[in-house]
């Protein structure tokens, strides 16, 4: 570090390069530097704003509107930091900039004050993405949209309805559903609209831990009950007290912690690893599985009182292709996201496109559709999502083969068009070979 040069112009040279903004005021608040950064920022030349006061650059932190007109309003000298403030300011060209701005005051060795350094980042693209993502989420609160979960069809007006209900009482709650189908969400749902809503939510997944683990999880432990317990350890039922607890798929839980979850429901006590000292819970449950719970009793892997225990109240989560109709509201609320989150404008959907996702099983879901979205936005060159951008599993002959000879025409279709009828071109982005798609072409009487 002695060997740093700190010469003048050493430092300028590192000023000048700074990609954030960098300004230096004297104790009044006139401007004394002004970096090429903040040139580009602003849009002024620092020769235009040396000497004259920061408030130039018509912050809206720094100047307040009176009735007696604009008055300079600035804490930098009093309060002598800023840190990660948000600000808005207006350029030379009238145009808004939004910044993130950083500042601190400068003393001398005697502690006197003897001007500021500030540095400003253009957060403006950062800033206009949040603001579209917040329309976006009031326009969905708005429409269709109920705690997190999006749907217009019978099957999710029942579901809505059977969350507000179950948000009433303080019985256990079993939601059963396939993957994909938002369990977490509707637990987190009830919650919310609970009594409970002020306590805790927590959560806990039974089929990532083993037996032993698990009931460390759920019911703590004390120093030394154990290799590895290095002290004292709250479980998830203490750390839920007053709350909520929601158990995700419960069918996996283990026999033997079967019976200790039973009795915790029924004396609403737990006892720590290692520990025989009763500790009373005040918890709702809500527990969810993929499984067939009766199933899983017929064959002596789930306790028939444990079943009828947790399931007071019982939720379905209906899957997707239950709920077709809600395919195009889905789609267009996650594109929206998607193209927000990877800086693309993506339109709309091709008609051939939908209907191939229309007509898909779904096994995965709603989360699957979106992963589908998420490629296809990969994917796509323009701001449509063509038959030719979605992904090769939604073709496979165990898929609906109603969907097979429309989709595999459309996808050859869009891809010669892409590539304006060129076939080596098409063939490579289709990830076959030139001559099968010849056959496909003379097959399917495809014309470009």
């Amino acid at each position: 570090m002695n060997n740093l040069p700190l010469d003048p112009k050493f430092l300028l040279n590192v000023f000048e390069n700074m990609r954030d903004g960098l300004m230096i005021m004297d104790p009044e608040g006139n401007i004394l530097y002004f970096n090429e950064a903040a040139e580009k920022i602003t849009e002024y030349k620092r020769e235009e704003v040396y000497g004259r006061p920061c408030s130039i650059l018509d912050t809206d932190t720094c100047v307040l509107m009176t009735e007696s007109g604009r008055q300079k309003c600035c804490n930098l000298f009093t309060d002598g930091v800023v840190h990660e403030k948000r600000c808005r300011i207006r350029t030379k060209s009238g145009k808004t900039v939004y910044l993130l701005k950083n500042a601190v005051v400068l003393k001398n060795d005697e502690k006197e004050v003897i001007g500021a350094v500030e540095n400003i980042t253009d957060i403006t693209s950062l800033y206009m993405k949040e603001l579209e993502l917040e329309e976006l989420k009031q326009e969905f609160r708005n429409y269709h949209w109920f705690m997190g979960l999006l749907g217009n069809t019978p099957p999710m007006h029942m579901l809505f309805d059977k969350i507000r209900n179950a948000a009433t009482s303080d019985a256990p709650v079993l939601i059963c559903g396939e993957s994909g189908t938002g369990k977490e969400l509707i637990a987190n749902a009830i919650h919310k609209l609970s009594p409970r809503k002020n306590g805790p939510f927590v959560k806990m997944n039974c089929a990532s831990l083993n037996e032993y683990l698990l009931e460390s999880e759920l019911f703590g432990h004390k120093k030394g009950s154990f290799t590895g317990a290095i002290s004292d350890r709250k479980g998830r039922f203490e750390a839920a007290d007053k709350g909520s607890i929601f158990l995700d798929e419960i069918g996996d839980m283990p026999h033997a912690m079967q019976v200790k979850l039973l009795r915790v429901l029924e004396e609403k006590v737990i006892e720590r690893v290692g520990e025989h000292k009763p500790v009373e819970v005040n918890i709702r449950l809500i527990s969810a599985t993929h499984r067939n719970l009766d199933d899983l009793v017929t064959a002596e892997r789930f306790r028939h009182d444990l079943m009828y225990r947790i399931n007071a109240i019982h939720i379905y989560a209906p899957p997707l292709r239950e709920r077709i109709d809600d395919i195009p509201l889905l789609i267009n609320h996650y594109l929206k996201k998607i193209s927000i989150s990877n800086d693309k404008n993506i339109k709309r959907i091709s008609s051939p496109a939908l209907e191939v996702l229309e007509n898909f099983k779904w096994p995965g879901n709603v989360r699957q559709l979106v992963n589908t979205l998420e490629h296809a936005a990969i994917t796509t060159k323009t701001n449509e999502i063509e038959v030719s951008d979605l992904p090769d599993y939604l073709f496979e002959e165990d898929n609906a083969e109603s969907n097979k000879p429309l989709a595999e025409k459309e996808k050859i279709h869009s891809a010669l068009t892409m590539f304006k009828g060129n076939r080596t071109l098409a063939a490579k982005h289709l990830g076959i070979s030139r001559v099968t798609l010849w056959k496909r072409i003379k097959d399917n009487n495809i014309t470009v």
